[in-house]
């Protein structure tokens, strides 16, 4: 779908979105650990998932250097883990910090202290540096700690990956010592001349004392690249740590300068994906599962069985369609896979089982209340209608309004939402706020200590930014970034309450049917209860401020190509600040250009129309003017 998606972008750029896929890196950062503005952006890569698609990669860059036959590559093996960044002052490491979305990470430094492979005071005294790397859990490691947690009686991580992520942000460190994590260093930030590659980069952090992966290797070009590639794509299940690709970077750090970065990734560098690893089991039953807007999902129950690093009992089947279209039933052997390596997904049926009807039929009644299931116009799904009285759709909606996208209330699980529904302590998010301690002594397994600390949480959430509560609302078609959208233009809830149509259709990238979604959650007399109830629990989210210099840049639209000082993220959120528009393509309604380093297409195209090419100290001047 990504891919899909950039080739649409490419096709027709006037469509593009600001906020697309293809020109983000990664995730936010969680409340939970201070921010960290890292000096140098962390990119993410682009991928491929062909060996003509590598072919053509290395094609496209040769023909910007036709004097040079050959182009080194160094290639490595793509960890399933956490990409993570050190700072290293007098060689001492000062700063570990997350990825984060490439700008802004989570300072963990004193987790990561404890990961043995992260050296705390380099080889060598008085270097300052940045290295790069990828934490990750040892499958070895990965199964002792499932085992301890067995043990006791607590929850299983699903893959070696997860279990890495959940470790290191762990608010006591002394929890993250005990898990056994490690890292790999692929990248460093050197202050160093004398170094002129990649692979040269790599030896020096070994030398500092860095941990670097020792099947990476350098290759001549990029059919030896793509040799290591096959090698990789069937020795990598005898490895001890979990690997979904290979990353295969230009060897010559010239050479990486002069390429440059796109958006959201260097155009020196890609990631080959391994085709998902395929295994077949048996489909065991079809559960029905109903969410909090009341659509209905079947999932297949498999016989457990291990594929790309963990144990998979369960597999979406998305919709009774899906289910036709697969002629799948209860019993049939069934060929499984892991779509992205992550979300399993049944491809095929392999062998009919011993039934003798057709496809599985879908249930006409909902499973959990009983009512009779719906179809939506335009839509395959099916849906429940009883909104108020279903308890899975209201399991559906709390569990949503506590996740860490919305209220972020820790401790609130789906066992005990599941507990606090089928007791009728709650009939809606706004409930949750009228708990009394004794009330979450009731619930199995919880004692006062536990129920405190739940209350505690609970009550702690009362105020959270706005984009978040908007968020936590569920209106539908209304998601996280379109609930930071809304709040940066209404800057309260009252004055999103009492937008019009019109107001919200002003919003670049609000249609009619978010703008109609938004009116009806508040004409809905169900939500408006909901509302009250919040307001008398003082449930009342945070107000922003209009920013200053607002119409500075109103009705400019900026382009922004090269590589520049700062990350494209800091010229983006100041040109915005200002009430100007950044565009993803040069057109004649083009008021700028700014201009980096390394440009691309852009560049010429601005030349070609007349628009105004400027670079950073013209684009400080012309802020500093207005």
């Amino acid at each position: 779908m990504f891919k899909e998606l950039e080739a649409l972008e490419k096709e027709f750029p006037q469509f593009k979105e600001k906020n697309s896929p293809t020109v983000k890196v990664g995730s936010t950062s969680s409340k939970k650990f201070e921010d960290y503005t890292h000096k140098t952006r962390l990119y993410s890569l682009d991928n491929t998932y062909s060996y003509e698609e590598l072919e053509k990669w290395y094609e496209k860059i040769k023909a910007d250097f036709p004097n040079r036959k050959e182009l080194e590559v160094v290639c490595e093996l793509k960890i399933d883990g956490l990409a993570v960044a050190l700072t290293y002052e007098n060689s001492e490491l000062t700063v570990g910090a997350t990825r984060g979305d490439g700008v802004t990470g989570e300072n963990i430094t004193a987790n990561l202290k404890t990961v043995k492979t992260i050296p705390k005071h380099l080889t060598s005294d008085g270097i300052s540096l940045e290295a790069r790397g990828e934490i990750y859990m040892p499958k070895s490691a990965f199964e002792q700690l499932n085992k301890r947690q067995a043990d006791s009686r607590q929850k299983l991580f699903a893959n070696p990956r997860n279990a890495a992520a959940g470790s290191l942000r762990q608010q006591n460190p002394e929890i993250t010592a005990e898990r056994e994590l490690a890292m790999f260093t692929y990248a460093g930030i050197l202050n160093n001349p004398e170094v002129k590659t990649h692979e040269e980069t790599l030896l020096y952090l070994k030398k500092m004392g860095f941990n670097l992966n020792p099947n990476f290797r350098k290759c001549k070009n990029i059919q030896e690249a793509i040799e290591y590639c096959k090698h990789w794509d069937k020795a990598r299940y005898d490895l001890d740590y979990a690997t979904d690709g290979v990353v295969i970077k230009i060897n010559e750090l010239a050479i990486q300068n002069e390429l440059g970065f796109t958006s959201r990734a260097p155009r020196w560098a890609t990631a080959f994906k391994f085709p998902p690893e395929e295994m077949s089991t048996t489909l065991l039953d079809i559960e029905i599962n109903v969410g909090r807007t009341g659509a209905v999902t079947p999932v297949a129950v498999l016989e457990p069985v291990f594929i790309s690093g963990s144990t998979v009992s369960r597999a979406t089947l998305h919709n009774f369609d899906e289910i036709k279209r697969l002629d799948i039933n209860i019993g049939d052997r069934v060929l499984i896979k892991k779509a992205a390596e992550i979300i399993p997904k049944v491809i095929t049926v392999m062998k009919k089982g011993s039934r003798q009807s057709g496809a599985f039929e879908a249930p006409e009644k909902c499973p959990f209340c009983g009512s009779t299931l719906v179809p939506a116009e335009g839509e395959v799904n099916l849906y429940c209608p009883n909104t108020l009285g279903c308890p899975a759709q209201l399991k559906g909606r709390v569990e949503y309004w506590a996740s860490n996208d919305c209220m972020d209330i820790e401790g609130l699980g789906e066992s005990i939402i599941a507990q606090l529904v089928d007791k009728e302590l709650i009939k809606s998010p706004a409930d949750l706020y009228s708990l009394t301690v004794d009330d979450l002594m009731t619930l199995d397994l919880i004692a006062r200590k536990s129920a405190q600390n739940l209350y505690n949480s609970i009550q702690a959430s009362k105020h959270p930014p706005l984009a978040r509560f908007i968020n936590a609302l569920g209106i539908r078609h209304v998601g996280k970034e379109m609930s930071e959208i809304l709040a940066k233009k209404f800057l309260t809830f009252e004055n999103l309450k009492h937008a019009s149509a019109e107001d919200i259709l002003e919003i670049e990238g609000a249609g009619e049917k978010i703008a109609g979604s938004v009116l009806d959650f508040f004409k809905n007399s169900y939500n408006n209860e909901v509302l009250q109830k919040l307001e008398a629990n003082s449930v009342i989210p945070e107000e922003l401020k209009r920013e200053e210099g607002k119409d500075t840049f109103a009705g400019l639209t900026f382009v922004i190509t090269g590589t520049l000082s700062k990350p494209r993220d800091s010229f983006e959120k100041i040109i915005k600040q200002h009430g100007g528009k950044v565009s993803s393509s040069v057109s004649k309604k083009t008021a700028y250009v700014l201009l980096g380093e390394a440009p691309g297409s852009k560049f010429d195209k601005a030349r070609e129309l007349g628009v105004k090419i400027i670079n950073e100290k013209e684009f400080d001047d012309l802020l500093g003017e207005n």
